[in-house]
């Protein structure tokens, strides 16, 4: 299991890093992405400490720790900059808070994410058919989330990306340990959602090689 999306204390997860890690070890996950909310004022803070942590657990823990970031709720002419700068200070993985139909995010912000080159555009929410298409250009996957205020836009994410080819991956959007979910519960949840068993094992595939990608430039 793979989860390319999570938060910990740094932003407004409730677990240290180090637990929100452990805990995801014990479970069975071969790689997860530390990627709390940042934007202007605290990604000079953010950064440098997942950078930090993912290095320590790297060295003894058998599980992949990817340093990154979710740009939040930024405006518009900063996104990019954020993108700049974290891919500049050691994220390895950028992603983007999308349009999610639960939060008052900017409009536009999903097709200044995919323009800026993030890797992952998070929960895209009513994401429209000209973003969708951008997106499958570029090769920046869309998300499909289990978290349960975000999850409503999952069908109609899920039916542009099959229209347009563009990718996809599952993402807990953990911000607590219940959050984390097995292999099995994963492959329930996207069957639930009405994909086959090949569309389901191309979205694992999907976040396997964004880790074996990252594996191979650190």
């Amino acid at each position: 299991m793979i989860d390319l999306h999570t938060h910990t204390l740094l932003s407004d997860g409730e677990l240290l890093p180090s637990e929100l890690v452990r805990r995801a070890q014990v479970k069975g996950y071969t790689a997860i992405a530390l990627t709390d909310h940042v934007d202007s004022s605290n990604i000079d803070f953010v950064l440098p400490r997942i950078v930090k942590v993912s290095e320590v657990l790297n060295k003894d823990w058998d599980i992949f720790v990817i340093p990154g970031v979710e740009v939040t709720h930024a405006p518009l002419n900063e996104i990019p900059i954020l993108v700049k700068y974290a891919r500049t200070n050691g994220a390895k993985l950028v992603i983007v808070h999308g349009e999610t139909i639960s939060e008052p995010v900017i409009p536009g912000t999903n097709k200044c994410a995919i323009e800026a080159g993030c890797d992952i555009l998070a929960h895209p929410g009513d994401i429209i058919s000209d973003d969708v298409a951008l997106a499958a250009g570029k090769g920046i996957c869309l998300e499909i989330t289990t978290r349960p205020s975000h999850a409503p836009a999952n069908n109609h994410v899920l039916s542009l990306a099959k229209r347009f080819g563009a990718k996809m991956v599952l993402d807990n959007d953990a911000h607590s340990p219940t959050d984390l979910i097995s292999p099995e519960k994963a492959r329930e949840f996207l069957t639930a959602l009405g994909l086959n068993p090949d569309e389901i094992s191309q979205v694992f595939r999907n976040s396997e090689e964004i880790v074996t990608r990252i594996k191979a430039s650190s």
